[in-house]
């Protein structure tokens, strides 16, 4: 036995991401004294500008963008308690096809074992318990996403750690939900591309393959603030528009695949610590 608190490392792309999969647990954890380390692999750089402005439009300033997102992302940190950053600061890479993305020094660029390597110091300093990442499309197809998987995945390996380790996802319920979510508050949205509403209806998992479901609830006030510290994205934020009760009972449960369990624990679990405590 140690007295080493329990450990949660959660690695996302960027500033926010933080916020929106990972926002109940990290709060929930940090609640009951959990460690919680949060690893941000990008600046931001590609995200709203002042003003709205987009990357690739006049007056859109990367750095000047990382700079801002930065002092959010720590906002969102302390608004859910979490007790440890660590920024790996690669260029945000933005979107397939977006000259970022093909930019060296961009994060979707970096060879993996270069950014798993520093990740695996990380590991190896914190030694956490259990791992959260992304899958291996990075949920939505986020190159930068897909990236923070694959050096996650190769830093483990390149550790003598055995932690438990999950993958976001989302149940095909909700996605249906979120949908009409998204109608409810956007009344003159168009009717969706059949192609892209095929490509949707392959994000997350059917409910019978989810194998952890924590339930937030209880912090979901927490997670909106977070979400809300991300103030330059507000536009980009779908789920502010609905306020905080609607929020609450879309966003209460987060939802996880475990890739990796040295504990044996039953599924589904309801903790991502179960086995461990």
């Amino acid at each position: 036995m140690t007295d080493r608190p329990l450990t949660l490392m959660a690695v996302h792309a960027h500033p926010d991401d933080e916020a929106t999969g990972t926002g109940g647990v990290l709060a929930r954890y940090a609640a009951e004294g959990v460690r919680t380390v949060l690893v941000t692999c990008t600046d931001g750089g590609c995200g709203d500008g002042p003003g709205g402005v987009k990357p690739g439009d006049p007056g859109h300033d990367p750095a000047a963008v990382a700079s801002m997102r930065r002092r959010e992302l720590e906002e969102s940190c302390d608004v859910l308690r979490i007790s440890d950053l660590e920024t790996l600061d690669y260029a945000d890479s933005g979107m397939i096809g977006w000259p970022s993305n093909e930019a060296p020094g961009s994060f979707w660029q970096t060879p993996v074992e270069k950014g798993a390597a520093r990740l695996a110091e990380l590991m190896r300093h914190y030694r956490p318990d259990v791992v959260v990442t992304y899958d291996e499309n990075g949920f939505y197809g986020h190159p930068d996403h897909i990236q923070a998987h694959r050096i996650t995945m190769a830093a483990l390996e390149m550790t003598e750690l055995t932690p438990k380790v999950y993958w976001t996802t989302m149940p095909r319920s909700t996605m249906q939900r979120f949908g009409e979510a998204m109608r409810e508050f956007h009344e003159d949205m168009p009717e969706p591309d059949p192609a892209e509403t095929a490509a949707m209806a392959e994000i997350g998992l059917p409910d019978d393959e989810i194998t952890t479901w924590v339930d937030t609830t209880a912090f979901s006030g927490q997670k909106f603030d977070a979400l809300a510290a991300h103030a330059s994205q507000g536009e980009n934020i779908f789920f502010l528009k609905m306020g905080k009760e609607r929020f609450g009972e879309l966003m209460g449960m987060e939802t996880f695949l475990r890739v990796q369990d040295p504990t044996g624990a039953a599924v589904p679990e309801k903790d991502l610590f179960a086995g461990l405590r």
